[in-house]
């Protein structure tokens, strides 16, 4: 189904149709096939918009590689130019893979509030990159559930703390990488589309949630909104990035590779939230060591975290 006033797709694509008819959801998650109605940046959601301090985003960069990245500001630094247009006063730092963003291309950002558990997905086009931050024509807005988030008060690094490590590029994951890996409650996915774009999104869990064995990644699904927007991409395709960070250290850990949904029998080991669904990534290109400017000191998990039902496979 296509809105006729702006020529953009509307409803859910076939990657997600075929998600939900296949873990039972369809009745209920075509009743929030509103919520991918074309936005407006309006009200309370500019509002939030404009108090945040943290969003990451899904794009491409120049040799074509999809990441998600971190961008972060004082508040205001989102600012809602229009209804349909957000403007970002922030580029991803020098050493992140989306360093040199290229414009004219789609672009998923996730907004989180971790202190009250809240965030807001936006899909559209990065109309423009300039010295200043981004520009993104907004096609959708819509707040997600605050389940799986853990809060935390995140607050700017001290200026003068020096962060000596390096910025390593690799292919393959390091010792220090699934150690960090390993002890993650939270990371960010990047999924992408053919038609619909590029997507970001928070994955959330106690920390083990996200196993690594053999130098690859898998974790449960969690029961959610029902409408599998990233499971539905992956659906469409297999390319996906993720980003860690460790907000005790500013440590971050970007991998850019292919994911796939694999379903199981409900209640297996490692089947957390009793879904029967994990998904498998494969991480093919590793960025590590670029610092976050923000920090937390303190972390409450969310209250409907399921416990681990194994234990990750030792290195």
């Amino acid at each position: 189904m296509t809105d006729p006033a702006r020529s953009t797709p509307v409803g859910f694509h076939d990657g997600e149709l075929d998600v939900q008819l296949q873990a039972g959801v369809a009745m209920d998650a075509a009743r929030l096939s509103g919520m991918l109605a074309p936005a407006q940046l309006r009200g309370g959601v500019a509002r939030f918009l404009g108090e945040r301090t943290f969003a990451a985003i899904t794009a491409r960069a120049k040799d074509g590689t999809l990441w998600v990245s971190p961008l972060t500001g004082p508040p205001g630094f989102l600012h809602v130019a229009s209804p349909a247009a957000l403007t970002v006063r922030a580029l991803p730092a020098e050493g992140d893979p989306l360093h040199h963003l290229p414009a004219a291309q789609p672009a998923g950002l996730i907004v989180v509030e971790y202190a009250t558990r809240r965030r807001l997905r936006i899909n559209g086009t990065l109309s423009d990159t300039g010295s200043d931050g981004l520009r993104i024509d907004v096609e959708q807005a819509y707040g997600n559930c605050p389940q799986y988030i853990q809060s935390r008060q995140l607050h700017a690094t001290p200026a003068g703390i020096p962060h000596r490590e390096p910025v390593r590029i690799a292919d393959t994951l390091a010792a220090s990488d699934i150690g960090l890996i390993r002890r993650s409650d939270t990371f960010l996915i990047g999924t992408t589309h053919p038609t619909r774009g590029n997507d970001a999104s928070h994955r959330g869990g106690p920390p083990g949630f996200v196993r690594v064995e053999d130098g690859r990644l898998w974790w449960p699904d969690y029961w959610g909104n029902n409408m599998f927007n990233t499971l539905g991409n992956l659906q469409a395709d297999p390319t996906a990035a993720l980003l860690f960070c460790d907000f005790t250290t500013g440590h971050t850990l970007h991998l850019s590779g292919l994911a796939a949904l694999e379903w199981t029998r409900t209640g297996i080991p490692g089947d957390d939230d009793r879904t029967g669904r994990r998904v498998h990534f494969t991480p093919r290109h590793l960025v590590a060591g670029r610092p976050l400017p923000l920090q937390a000191d303190a972390v409450t998990a969310a209250p409907d975290n399921p416990p681990l039902t194994d234990q990750p496979t030792a290195q």
